[in-house]
């Protein structure tokens, strides 16, 4: 069967930024005397959302306020560090959602971060070349953090595509799980860092150019 619809994760997937998001959580666990090796963030924090983060990393029960709050001395370091450097999307993206747009194939991001992040990615990376912001899927407060298959099931029901005709990227051990959960038809992990990912019975790219378009 064909692909007929395409889901990105985005951090770590259509952009390579892990680095900086596990920088920017080093200097805010800092602050709060707290620290995690890279094998406790990959567990505690890539691929869910901060409201799931800041449970699983503070030990009290913290308030909405509370989350909120952390939540946005997080990104705003994330996103300082980000403007440091030259903001690009993965190595091949542009030519792919290019290919997938002259095709009319259609093709969304569902992703952990919040909107004050997504609009700062459209604002940066210029996503309004390839994207409508009213069909991301992103963490609103109500989605169920990954492995849950609820945010790519979301995207699915956008595009308007069943789980049985749609291709989905992901990078991290949750949202590959998350992936799997939702039946899609195929799974492809993006490798932005040097992760093993052995353990997955899955395609593995480290650009979007190495994606066999015979599929679609």
């Amino acid at each position: 069967m064909k692909i007929k619809g395409i889901i990105f994760d985005f951090n770590g997937t259509l952009f390579f930024d892990t680095s900086l998001h596990n920088q920017a959580w080093d200097i805010f666990l800092e602050k709060y005397r707290l620290t995690l090796s890279d094998d406790e963030k990959n567990d505690k924090i890539h691929g869910k959302n901060n409201a799931e983060i800041c449970t699983n990393i503070f030990s009290k029960k913290l308030s909405e306020k509370e989350i909120a709050d952390l939540s946005l001395e997080k990104e705003n370091i994330y996103q300082s560090l980000c403007l440091k450097q030259k903001m690009e999307l993965a190595p091949g993206a542009k030519d792919f959602l290019e290919y997938l747009l002259s095709k009319k194939i259609p093709f969304t991001i569902a992703t952990a971060s919040d909107l004050y992040n997504v609009e700062f990615y459209f604002k940066h990376l210029n996503l309004d070349k390839y994207f409508d912001l009213s069909r991301i899927v992103y963490n609103n407060g109500t989605i169920k953090s990954k492995p849950d298959p609820e945010i790519f099931l979301k995207a699915m029901d956008i595009l308007k595509v069943a789980a049985n005709q749609t291709l989905i990227f992901e990078d991290s051990a949750s949202g590959i799980k998350a992936a799997e959960n939702s039946h899609a038809a195929k799974v492809i992990i993006v490798k932005s860092m040097n992760a093993d990912y052995g353990k997955w019975n899955h395609e593995v790219i480290s650009s979007f150019s190495e994606v066999d378009r015979s599929m679609f």
